[in-house]
Parts: C-alpha cells; sequence; structure tokens
C-alpha cells in the first residue's frame, strides 16, 4: 500500500514537470513566432510599389482636409486640431518620401522631401501655437516645395493650390 502511494505521487510529479514543460515551450514558440523571421523582415517594404498610388492614397487626402482646414482662421482648439494632424502626418509623409527614393535624380528627391517635413514641421508647430499667419505663411512654404517636386518627378502635374 505504501509503495503504491509513493509511485502515485511520483506520477504526479511527473506530470506537473511534464505540464510546465509543455507550458514553456509553448510560451517560447509564441514569441518566437511574432519576432520577425528574419532581419530582412523588420525593413522597409512598401505596401505598393507605386509612387502615384502612395502620393494619391498617402498625401492627397491630407492635403485636400488640410487645405479646407486652412481655407480661414480657425476659432477654437477643435478648428486647430485639423490643421496640427494633417500637418503632422504630411512632415511625417516627407520621412516616407525619404526612404523612397529613386534611382535617377536621388538627390533632388530627397532636397524636396526634407523640405516637405520642414515645411510641414514648421506648420505644425505654428498651428500648436494657433499662430494662423504664421501657419499660412508654413503652409504655403511646402505647398511650394510639393509644386517644385512635381515638377521635378510629375513633368509639372499635380500643383497644389492653397
Amino acid at each position: 500500500m505504501r509503495t503504491s502511494r509513493w509511485i502515485g505521487l511520483f506520477l504526479v510529479i511527473v506530470a506537473g514537470v511534464g505540464l510546465l514543460a509543455a507550458d514553456s515551450l509553448r510560451s517560447r514558440t509564441t514569441a518566437a513566432e511574432q519576432a520577425p523571421a528574419s532581419a530582412a523582415a523588420s525593413k522597409f517594404q512598401p505596401v505598393d510599389d507605386s509612387m502615384h498610388e502612395f502620393m494619391e492614397y498617402q498625401f492627397q487626402p491630407t492635403y485636400l482636409r488640410l487645405k479646407a482646414a486652412m481655407a480661414k482662421p480657425p476659432t477654437d482648439r477643435a478648428g486647430w486640431k485639423p490643421i496640427k494632424a494633417d500637418s503632422m502626418i504630411l512632415a511625417e509623409g516627407g520621412n516616407l518620401l525619404l526612404i523612397r527614393t529613386p534611382a535617377k535624380g536621388g538627390a533632388e528627391w530627397n532636397k524636396w522631401s526634407i523640405a516637405v517635413r520642414t515645411r510641414g514641421g514648421q506648420l505644425y508647430r505654428a498651428a500648436k501655437k494657433q499662430d494662423y499667419p504664421s501657419a499660412q505663411t508654413h503652409y504655403r512654404a511646402m505647398l511650394t516645395s510639393c509644386n517644385a517636386c512635381h515638377k521635378a518627378f510629375a513633368k509639372g502635374k499635380h500643383q497644389l493650390k492653397p
């Protein structure tokens, strides 16, 4: 009788250790599955290689919202919010443009991408201060940079208006 108790206790301990080991293995597998498969997986990969698609869906809707928001001076914080949001999106879009530098004309592309990032950032900071005259100045300067790039890379098409 005593021996069967020890055997039973031993089997319970072995089963417990087995369950703990299986749970630990499952946790490690889950963590490994969540990690990138390789360093290459964590590098920039465009969703769509088409620059036209990128511009149409990343920049155009943001520009159109910002154009409407900048049409007249905001009267309250709620009026400044879309200006801040869209100017930040466009400024950060300049960073996205930098990682899409074309093989031909890369230096000029980067110049205009940095200008969009800089002007968009200036517009964002003016909007944070609720300074409409300064915001207008930076908004127009950003559009000038966009248009210069469109002139160089889109044969002058897609000129933006404030």
